[in-house]
């Protein structure tokens, strides 16, 4: 009987609920004692119930088993059926009713990718097909998570309706109305191509010629630098004695950044050139002290400074020497201000009180702040305060303290400036700003764009990422669009001040080209023909945002201006909308359209204009993962690069922690999904320790070099404008603070070496 049923199990084994019940029946009839076993607490199963549970086994793993979610896997699969399906063509002539068969088959598939087109939150987003594909670009296949999946909702951006801020430029005014020097307006016209006067320069140069202290406020590029250039000429072209090089500084001109200073000097130059006894002169971080202390020697008559450099010479060079300075000139005063300048600008200051001489002080920025009226009080006398804009172009107000509210809260931007705001959630951030460049500058002619962003760390990231990705040429012959080259520069703090001035030059000269650059690019820098300006990381507060913009639209001349925000961030619209600053709204999608002119990113179909809206956003979808794997793929191709990655993406964070009180409901690092960030820096996942890395302040970095000091001594507490002032001033020093002492007496040892070799010939 037992063998019986032993049979039936066999027999029966492939109906799992006839098993159970045979095997059961089996237990119940069976009057041989069971052994069980101790571990397993069963009973062991004898050869033939092994081999009906392992037929069994075999069986359902081949109907149940789940398919590969591997992408690579899949792949593999479509590619031999493909093939199989290819030689099956080769092999049989295909009869009309077969064509008619595929015919049919082809528009299902087309009808499939509608569907999934219209439901794209539910479809997977493909990757980019493996280099046996895509022979022609010769990629490897490195699985990217997709760019369209889990990102926040993009809200809809409706920006208030303000009046905005208008300002006259231009007036019908000349030069010859005013009492100037004849050799000085022929300079303005012949020269600088100037003819008429500006609204700031119509209000200020009378002003400063009648010998009043003045709080100088208007729009950027509005022509602010000869406001006060040619009042200072003027002044000491008609000094007698005539002037000498040997009297030292007569007019002291402080800017915060060394671009500014260069280019405040280059003015001056141009504007004295009929008057050649009179000497300008620029100090700023990164030359050479020592030709510096030769050329105060000779003398400077009109010395343009840093702040740091000069409280340098200050305590350190004897033969500077203020005791006939008649001028004091502070331009992008707020500016040196927010950098934490206070104490350089105290030591200025107080070396030229110390002289006791009368002098005339004139303070320019397009923004007021408190710390600029603070600062007018303590070294002003009854100062004039000028604004221009709409409604008060015969007004001159007695001193800052009495400008209306209202105006000092709203901020004036070039009439000719359209400003857009995209909203792109940050896994799409570096794939948006890709196509934006290659948009503008490489299937448009002559466009010029600066992008500002928040580290130096960053901008090297980004230079040297665009230019292996970006700047390679298609490997196909045939275009449908003529595109250009694409030429990147850098500016930014970290760099030696050569490099600085050869890219701002190079810059400035070029017809086409795009800056990748920090703030230090904010300030007062003509910038000739800059067409675009991209904040790829948001300003720290409105006026930053005014500075920014104000690099194109200048003079009269148009311009256009992005900001990209996240989904998180668009309160930040309705700030600027307090300051009478208003956005209209540029789509993602119409950025990322641009991919569809270049065939270097090429998705898995082809597209013909016939198809429906849909494909061609999926068309779009799987070109912009294509560039993102790109971009992961230089990232992650060695070390050095993935740890640049990593170094930048830091940077970031570490600067998005250091937005004021007032913005932290707007850029909150709460707010940051870490590795969408991430991979806006090309990477696939997000770095161990970034919570860490984005506590700790760089600055204190020395200490981990102590480890008792450390232990016994609690790092120092630093308050939110401490921390915009470690992280930003390294922009605008002198460049001697940041030296280490070993290296400090290297130089010391090195310059004495000079020194004595050069008395000895």
């Amino acid at each position: 009987m037992l063998e019986k049923h032993v049979w039936n199990i066999r027999v029966t084994l492939y109906n799992p609920f006839t098993v159970m019940a045979e095997d059961t029946l089996m237990l119940n009839i069976s009057s041989a004692p069971v052994k069980f076993d101790k571990k397993t607490n069963r009973r062991p199963l004898s050869s033939a119930e092994k081999w009906t549970q392992k037929k069994w086994e075999s069986k359902r793993k081949a109907v149940f088993e789940p398919q590969e979610s591997s992408a690579s896997k899949q792949r593999k699969i479509n590619q031999t059926g493909q093939q199989q399906t290819h030689k099956q063509k080769l092999q049989s002539p295909r009869s009309p009713s077969q064509r008619s068969d595929n015919r049919d088959t082809e528009e299902n598939g087309d009808q499939r990718e509608k569907s999934a087109a219209k439901s794209p939150s539910k479809v997977k987003t493909l990757p980019k097909k493996a280099s046996e594909e895509h022979g022609d670009h010769g990629r490897p296949f490195i699985k990217t998570s997709s760019l369209f999946r889990n990102n926040p909702e993009i809200p809809d951006v409706l920006s208030p309706a303000v009046n905005q801020v208008k300002e006259t430029v231009f007036t019908s005014n000349t030069f010859e109305e005013l009492n100037l020097h004849p050799h000085l307006v022929a300079t303005l016209h012949k020269v600088l191509n100037v003819t008429s006067m500006t609204s700031v320069q119509k209000k200020t140069i009378p002003v400063l010629m009648s010998g009043k202290d003045a709080v100088v406020r208007s729009q950027t590029g509005s022509g602010k630098t000869l406001a006060y250039g040619i009042p200072v000429v003027q002044f000491l072209q008609a000094m007698q004695p005539k002037v000498k090089r040997s009297d030292g500084p007569l007019a002291v001109v402080i800017v915060p950044t060394r671009e500014l200073a260069l280019q405040s000097f280059q003015m001056f130059q141009k504007l004295l050139k009929p008057f050649t006894w009179i000497v300008p002169g620029v100090l700023m971080g990164g030359e050479k002290r020592k030709a510096e202390k030769a050329r105060l020697r000779k003398g400077i008559n009109i010395l343009i400074s840093t702040p740091g450099r000069l409280v340098d010479h200050i305590k350190n060079t004897l033969s500077i020497a203020f005791s006939a300075v008649s001028w004091l000139i502070l331009d992008e005063a707020d500016r040196t201000l927010d950098l934490g300048f206070e104490k350089d600008l105290t030591v200025i200051l107080n070396a030229l009180n110390a002289t006791g001489l009368a002098r005339q002080n004139v303070l320019l920025s397009a923004t007021l702040t408190e710390g600029l009226s603070r600062l007018a009080s303590i070294c002003m006398k009854e100062p004039v305060s000028i604004h221009v804009s709409e409604g008060s172009e015969d007004t001159v107000e007695a001193c800052p303290q009495a400008a209306p509210q209202a105006l000092s809260d709203s901020y004036a931007v070039p009439e000719r400036l359209q400003q857009h705001v995209v909203v792109v959630p940050s896994k799409l951030h570096l794939v948006c700003l890709a196509a934006f460049i290659l948009a503008k500058c490489k299937f448009e002619q002559r466009q010029k764009i600066i992008v500002f962003i928040s580290s130096c760390e960053a901008v090297e990231f980004l230079l040297a990422l665009f230019t292996a990705v970006l700047c390679v040429k298609p490997s196909t012959a045939s275009t449908k669009h003529t595109s250009t080259s694409l030429n990147f520069y850098r500016l930014h703090g970290n760099m030696r001040q050569e490099e600085r001035t050869e890219a701002f030059q190079e810059f400035s000269q070029c017809k086409t080209g795009i800056l990748l650059c920090t703030d230090v690019a904010a300030r007062g820098l003509d910038l000739p023909l800059v067409t675009w300006i991209v904040q790829y990381n948001p300003p720290v507060s409105a006026a930053e945002y005014v500075h920014r913009v104000g690099r194109t639209a200048r003079i009269g001349a148009q311009g256009s201006s992005l900001l990209f925000l996240t989904p998180s961030e668009t309160a930040f619209v309705d700030v600027l909308a307090n300051h009478n600053i208003s956005l209209s709204e540029m789509k993602m999608e119409d950025i990322l359209a641009t991919l569809m002119k270049d065939e270097r990113f090429k998705g898995r179909g082809k597209w013909d204009s016939k198809r429906s809206a849909t494909a061609f956003e999926q068309e779009v979808r799987e070109r912009a993962t294509v560039l993102q794997t790109d971009f992961e793929n230089y990232v992650h191709a060695n070390n050095e690069s993935l740890q640049t990655a990593k170094s930048a993406l830091q940077s970031f964070l570490r600067a998005y922690t250091t937005y004021p009180s007032s913005l932290k409901h707007v850029f909150h690092i709460r707010s940051l999904h870490l590795g969408h960030a991430a991979k806006s820096f090309g990477l696939r996942d997000a770095p161990q320790g970034l919570g860490s890395s984005i506590t700790t302040n760089p600055a204190n970095s020395k200490d981990s070099k102590k480890g008792k000091d450390k232990a016994k001594r609690p790092p120092k507490k630093l308050t939110a404008k401490e921390r915009v002032s470690n992280l930003m001033r390294s922009e605008f020093l002198s460049g001697i603070d940041g030296e280490s002492k070993s290296k400090k007496k290297r130089k010391k040892n090195k310059g004495q070496a000079e020194e004595e070799q050069s008395t000895a010939e």
